[in-house]
């Protein structure tokens, strides 16, 4: 099985470098993704996890799973990753 990173804050598999978030200087982030983090920063610094959830559905959908298992593989895994893990 390939190993991949994934975005820490939406889970989403980093499977290429032009997935890559970037930091301030230009430099590739292998923690998040472009969707999320862009300069340095996350495009959307207030969203809750329950928003993320909501917004990464139907791109799950969209590739073969039903809304409810999709809902429950984000809510299991979400609270796992860096940006919403809790202290």
């Amino acid at each position: 099985m390939e190993k991949f990173n994934q975005c820490q804050s939406c889970g989403m598999p980093l499977t290429e470098e032009s997935f890559y978030g970037t930091e301030k200087d230009g430099s590739k982030n292998a923690d998040y993704c472009k969707y999320c983090y862009e300069n340095g920063e996350f495009k959307q610094p207030n969203i809750t996890m329950e928003e993320m959830i909501d917004i990464c559905v139907p791109f799950m959908i969209q590739k073969g799973m039903n809304e409810e298992e999709a809902r429950t593989l984000m809510n299991q895994h979400l609270p796992h990753l860096k940006r919403w893990k809790k202290e």
